[in-house]
């Protein structure tokens, strides 16, 4: 089973990039960030084509995350528990949710597409957000993982930290920045304390999966590692290969990310339905 993540920073205005990526690439999963749109909103026809479904939370034009699958899903579950929210305060006191995490079950193996916050600046409260974020999520990982020990279980998406000072191409330019502060990187550690790992890194030990537009960041490699696939033992044990599609940066209209992609040994029910791929 090859699953994958990609930050796709708007897939209306990348649909057909998405789509034409999927089936060139023999993706059974794609967990996507970014999507920045509405149920209503959301581009199924090409996916559909393809023989994908889709599977999405999404609130407006900002944030949203999402599955495209060829293979089943199953146990959707939107947000997880006690996630905090951000903005304005409604007359409850209760702060907005925002949409930045979908969890399905595919083939046995559980998989969450996250879209962590961004934070902004140090200081800030989206700061501040980003770290409660982050605990909570912990805390609910842990529990998933006391529940279901032997299920693999991934967290795949664009957590917006570089855990490494390799995985930035400057660390210097980062000082007194987000995304390598060192709350960012111990709320990182946390997941690793609960028994994840980075199962790329081992295959793919150098790389970037984000260059902003500006500057000439891509031509230049000037980019950051900040989309991951971290798995449980039992994921990481599936794992017999992976990579980090930088190709995907190039060409008209790229999304700043790019996919980060993986194969697990997994038997699925489709294995014998698919076609031959030379």
């Amino acid at each position: 089973m090859r699953v994958a993540t990609w930050n796709v920073n708007s897939i209306r205005a990348r649909v057909g990039r998405v789509a034409d990526w999927l089936v060139r690439e023999d993706i059974d999963v794609l967990a996507m960030q970014e999507i920045k749109c509405r149920e209503t909103q959301f581009p199924y026809e090409p996916f559909t084509e393809a023989g994908y479904e889709v599977e999405l939370h999404g609130l407006n034009q900002w944030n949203g995350v999402a599955f495209a699958s060829r293979l089943p899903m199953e146990d959707l579950t939107v947000g997880f528990e006690g996630v905090p929210g951000f903005g304005k305060p409604d007359s409850d006191g209760a702060l907005p949710s925002e949409a930045r995490a979908l969890g399905v079950t595919v083939s046995g193996v559980r998989l969450w597409s996250l879209y962590v916050p961004n934070g902004r600046e140090l200081g800030d409260p989206h700061y501040d957000y980003k770290l409660a974020w982050l605990k909570q999520l912990a805390a609910e990982t842990r529990g998933w993982i006391a529940d279901h020990p032997e299920q693999p279980l991934a967290l795949m998406g664009d957590w917006n930290i570089a855990p490494l000072d390799t995985d930035v191409w400057d660390i210097s330019v980062f000082e007194g920045s987000t995304h390598t502060s060192a709350p960012e990187r111990a709320a990182f550690a946390e997941f690793e304390a609960l028994g994840l790992s980075d199962v790329v890194r081992p295959l793919v030990p150098t790389g970037y999966t984000y260059w902003d537009y500006k500057q000439l960041r891509f031509p230049r490699n000037e980019g950051m590692r900040i989309d991951f696939i971290m798995g449980s033992a039992p994921f990481a044990s599936l794992v017999t290969d992976a990579r980090i599609d930088r190709n995907e940066r190039k060409g008209d209209a790229p999304s700043d990310h790019v996919p980060v992609v993986v194969d697990l040994d997994v038997d699925t029910e489709d294995d014998d339905d698919r076609p031959m791929v030379f």
